[in-house]
């Protein structure tokens, strides 16, 4: 009989199944089996794979800053450079219902929206350390809150305008190299990333930006030529913000005499009594109400624009000071500052913001200096100023952009100006009473001598008959012309662009290397001043995968800020 003890005492079986005897594991120490896998199927190890590169694309203007990261179509955030981004941590006062009501410190006229503003170009008056202090927390907000990356071996591609002075770039660089540890800078002219965003590379970049409105030729993705006027955003807001207040405290503005002011000096250099008080209402209103009549002015409109013409039946933009036939049509908006209200505004009357502070209606131009030129102007005298194969590219090619381009029928109205002023003028530089009565007679003195021109006798001498065509000629030139693609010159056209960001970030997504290029350490050892001209930089002849030689590490340039 056998027991239990017996039982468990008994030897297991020496032998293991045939089939089962390659997944016996070693009772030494319990592990994973290893795989084998094929070499024409296995994937590389990660010590063979490069990391990619991450560059961040920030666009830095006067009064916004737009983050990002290349390669992606939109930015991650847009930072304003407002009063209350210079708050201390904890303060928590704009959240308090009474906030709103406080009595604020009234500002001076040329200070209308001075504390929204990173830098003005006039940098007398301007302090330099607190530029580099928003700097410094703009990026520190951005790489902590949006970005949620280490600033660290990350390279920066930074978009400014093509015109910054020298201590105010000097100051941006110092604050981004000495408080990031970022390894180089690359800069990039904001018009050549709109051409580029626009998907050409050429034409006229409009800026209507806050204090000034650019205008910059770019013929081969280079600005040949650029024109600025101080008729910009800023003018605008400021009129809606008189505009508002007018009918806000009907008691503090005569509408009679104001409406006069407006139309005697409507220059630039006028400052009406705005109040900034009403800074943000009348930012809000223009970027959302704020509308500009489409309808193009005739000829002799658009050189003297003191008087507006009659619009045709029909037309749903009379003028400015055109008796209203019908009653019109009111815009309520109601009003955050106290008396709290709403305010009943004629919808005709929102665009005399945009009449008076682009397009400088009511006022002769011959009452105008060169740097305040209404928008229609600057645009031809810019395409005039340009070579004539330049100006066929360009005029084809008309970027309107910047903060005003929003504003509805603007864009439209500028083309057509542009159209009236062409037909009336041509390209010729020399325009007036005299000027065109001069033309008309050459033109009539050239009708004449076709006129009067005998017809051409075949029996005459062969230097005298018209040349014969080649039909060689004729099949090659046909040839060529199926082989090239057309391209469209000389016409006014429009072309709508993605935005300095988004070209910033496509040109930094293809690796394509700016001429700017900033290091670090070379920065920081001689600042601006160890900038090289181009002349004085060498390019040594060397292979592409073996890196940048010395010479183009140790020189660099300012390229178009030098």
């Amino acid at each position: 009989m056998t027991t239990t003890a017996g039982y468990f005492d008994r030897k297991p079986a020496t032998a293991a199944r045939p089939g089962l005897a390659h997944l016996q594991a070693d009772p030494s120490s319990p592990h994973t089996p290893q795989r084998t896998f094929s070499s024409a199927f296995s994937s590389p190890t990660l010590s063979y794979r490069a990391e990619e590169e991450i560059l961040l694309v920030v666009e830095l203007g006067a009064r916004h800053l737009t983050a990002g990261i290349s390669g992606e179509s939109n930015p991650r955030c847009r930072l304003d450079f407002g009063p209350d981004k210079g708050r201390r941590v904890g303060d928590y006062r704009q959240y308090y219902p009474e906030y709103q009501d406080r009595p604020r410190k009234r500002r001076r006229k040329y200070n209308w929206g001075e504390d929204h503003e990173l830098w003005q170009l006039d940098l007398r008056e301007l302090d330099l350390g607190l530029v580099e202090d928003k700097i410094e927390r703009a990026l520190r907000e951005v790489y902590t809150e949006y970005l949620l990356l280490d600033s660290k071996n990350k390279r920066l591609v930074l978009v400014l305008p093509s015109l910054v002075p020298h201590p105010l770039l000097s100051s941006l660089l110092s604050s981004i190299f000495s408080n990031f540890q970022t390894p180089s800078i690359t800069l990039f002219p904001s018009p050549v990333l709109n051409v580029a965003a626009a998907g050409c590379r050429a034409g006229l970049v409009v800026d209507i930006g806050w204090a000034e409105t650019v205008m910059s030729g770019i013929y081969e993705h280079r600005e040949v030529l650029c024109n600025r006027t101080t008729r910009a955003m800023k003018l605008v807001t400021r009129r809606m913000a008189d505009l508002l207040k007018e009918y806000a405290e009907p008691g503090s503005i005569d509408a009679h005499s104001q409406r006069l002011a407006e139309n005697e000096e409507a220059n630039a250099d006028y400052q009406p009594p705005s109040d900034s008080r009403y800074f943000d209402f009348a930012e809000e209103v223009t970027s959302r109400i704020a509308w500009c009549p489409t309808e193009a002015r005739t000829a002799a409109d658009a050189t003297q624009t003191s008087e507006p013409q009659e619009t045709a039946e029909g037309t749903d933009s009379p003028p400015l000071d055109e008796p209203q036939t019908q009653a019109p049509t009111p815009i309520f908006i109601p009003s955050p500052l106290p008396p709290r209200k709403t305010l009943q505004i004629p919808f005709h009357r929102l665009a005399e913001p945009v009449e008076i502070g682009l397009f400088a209606t009511g006022t002769d131009l011959h009452d105008l200096d060169d740097h305040e030129q209404p928008l229609p102007q600057l645009l031809y005298r810019t395409l005039l100023s340009l070579p004539p194969d330049v100006r066929s590219q360009c005029m084809a090619r008309i970027i309107i952009t910047g903060g005003g381009s929003n504003i509805a029928g603007l864009k439209t109205r500028l083309l057509n100006e542009l159209k009236a002023i062409v037909e009336e003028r041509g390209w010729d530089p020399v325009y007036g009473d005299v000027a065109t009565a001069t033309r008309k007679h050459l033109e009539k003195f050239r009708k004449s001598r076709l006129s009067e021109q005998p017809p051409v006798d075949e029996s005459a001498e062969a230097r005298l008959q018209a040349q014969v065509e080649d039909p060689i000629a004729q099949k090659l030139e046909t040839e060529k012309a199926k082989k090239s693609k057309p391209t469209l010159a000389g016409e006014i056209r429009g072309v709508e662009t993605l935005g300095a960001w988004r070209g910033g970030s496509l040109v930094a997504s293809l690796k394509v290397k700016g001429v700017v290029e900033i290091d670090r350490d070379s920065f920081l050892t001689s600042g601006l001043a160890g900038a090289k001209k181009q002349s004085e930089i060498t390019h040594a002849t060397q292979r592409m995968s073996l890196g940048r030689s010395t010479a183009e590490k140790t020189g660099w340039t300012l390229g178009p800020w030098a």
